[in-house]
């Protein structure tokens, strides 16, 4: 395994292995900036949070074992809950007579029929990852090009800035300036301290801590320590196992595995963004290049992997988180061994009670602060995506595609309940169409209907030789 090199430009690229404690440090950050969502997917949708945790956990720590033997390099992605899913949870869940209710996971039975959609939800990622390892990318810049990728990509951003803001103002009121200096000291720290050592490399940590610390004084009521004083110090997750009969076994598969049409391009985004990053960081650091956006089928297969050990076990759907890419895109730190320990320390805290009870003491409010700053830069990144492959706006369909992807997926998700569109199949989706996997399915079909009608789709040009922005 690789060690960090010296360079005059400091960051990680995603063979080093930073020393041990930088590290644990990393890995943390990690941790701390994936912990929120993940968790609110398995209070939202009845999932044990253990086992949510636990599948995280290893989901990643497989994925990057098998890019580094697979194609010599590890992929730098963190694989936590995706919200693409909630929608099919909750309408299994009630279907089979127990809706959910937040924090209280459901039946074994309920999520057993649930495990059944996620397992097929990989198998279906798998295959789509090798048609494309056997077509190549440049078949699959047809059907997802650049505006497709990057729109998506800016609505998962945007599309979460109310909740966000709900995090910071609404879910807990009255705290909204703690969230605003944790805001504040965030982008400080991620600015200030760039380039200066390691102590640069960790402004979520310490954005977090800045806010943490900050509750502890002027609002220290707020932070409860009882639940770690009683949770026991190891604990099990709580696994089930998948069941495959029933009469709800096949809407859970459908529902639940169509979705991954919408993370299909979510994962695909993510390693474009990725491979950017880390190739322009090569580049000022005057090493090769690592071009991870050429992997896009094999980062599938693995995405399809994690969800079978996901539905094996009772986790939720996974996928590449947006959050940690934007703390990697931040802090420069790419390293897949940063990932590995993140991952490690993600299981433990499956196992070790008061671990996980002491970072859930973290306040919504100082997560909102952090969250104003991730959810934006997931978005931003969609357009840095856009502008490194020179999307063209000014060509009436590239335009048009992603005008479409943004007003479904941002409006759909901010303005009405849920972020589920008014358009509700029984059976299927009684809650209504999920805004981002709609948007993301309209865009895709908009483009292949069009292109194939005009024949000549528009050149895609390499994010490679597009001069680095400032």
């Amino acid at each position: 395994m690789a060690t960090s090199i010296a360079t005059s430009v400091s960051g990680y690229l995603p063979n080093d292995r930073p020393e041990p404690v930088r590290l644990v440090l990393l890995g943390l950050q990690h941790v701390i900036t994936m912990f929120p969502a993940t968790v609110l997917v398995a209070l939202l949708c009845g999932f044990h949070v253990s086992t949510v945790l636990l599948g995280a956990g290893v989901s990643t720590v497989v994925a990057l074992v098998l890019s580094r033997k697979g194609i010599g390099m590890y992929i730098p992605l963190f694989y936590g809950s995706s919200f693409s899913y909630i929608a099919a949870y909750l309408g299994i869940a009630e279907a089979m007579g127990h809706p959910v209710k937040f924090g209280v996971p459901s039946p074994d039975n309920v999520i057993a029929v649930m495990q059944a959609g996620i397992i097929c939800t990989g198998i279906l990622n798998i295959i789509v990852g090798f048609v494309i390892k056997k077509l190549g990318k440049e078949k699959l810049d047809r059907v997802l090009p650049p505006v497709v990728t990057g729109s998506v990509a800016c609505v998962i951003g945007f599309g979460l800035a109310k909740a966000a803001l709900d995090m910071s103002l609404a879910v807990v009121p009255g705290y909204w300036g703690i969230a605003l200096v944790t805001l504040i000291a965030t982008v400080a720290f991620s600015y200030l301290l760039q380039g200066k050592g390691f102590v640069g490399m960790l402004p979520i940590l310490l954005g977090a801590i800045v806010g943490y610390v900050l509750t502890l004084v002027v609002a220290p009521d707020q932070i409860s320590f009882k639940g770690v004083a009683e949770s026991a110090v190891f604990v099990a997750p709580h696994l089930t196992w998948p069941s495959f009969t029933g009469p709800m076994v096949a809407t859970a598969v459908f529902s639940i595995s169509i979705m991954a049409i919408a993370t299909i391009p979510e994962s695909t985004a993510h390693l474009y963004q990725m491979s950017l990053y880390v190739d322009r960081l090569a580049d000022e650091q005057s090493r090769p290049k690592y071009h991870l956006d050429r992997n896009v089928g094999f980062n599938l297969v693995l995405d399809g992997i994690g969800d079978v050990l996901h539905g094996l076990f009772g986790a939720t759907a996974g996928t590449n988180y947006g959050e940690n890419n934007s703390l990697m895109a931040i802090t420069r730190n790419y390293s897949g061994p940063a990932i590995l320990a993140a991952g490690v320390i993600c299981i433990l805290l499956a196992f070790v009670g008061k671990l996980s009870a002491f970072v859930a003491t973290i306040p919504v409010f100082v997560s909102g602060g952090l969250a104003i700053y991730l959810f934006g830069v997931i978005g931003m990144q969609g357009i840095a995506l856009m502008q490194a492959y020179k999307v063209n706006l000014f060509d009436p369909l590239q335009l048009a595609v992603g005008a479409t992807i943004m007003v479904i997926g941002i409006g759909g998700n901010i303005g009405f309940p849920g972020g589920f569109l008014p358009i509700k199949i029984a059976g299927v989706f009684p809650q209504g169409l999920p805004a981002i996997a709609t948007s993301a399915v309209a865009g895709i079909l908009m483009w292949v209907v069009f292109s194939t009608l005009r024949k000549q789709p528009p050149a895609l040009r390499d994010p490679a030789s597009v001069a680095p922005m400032p």
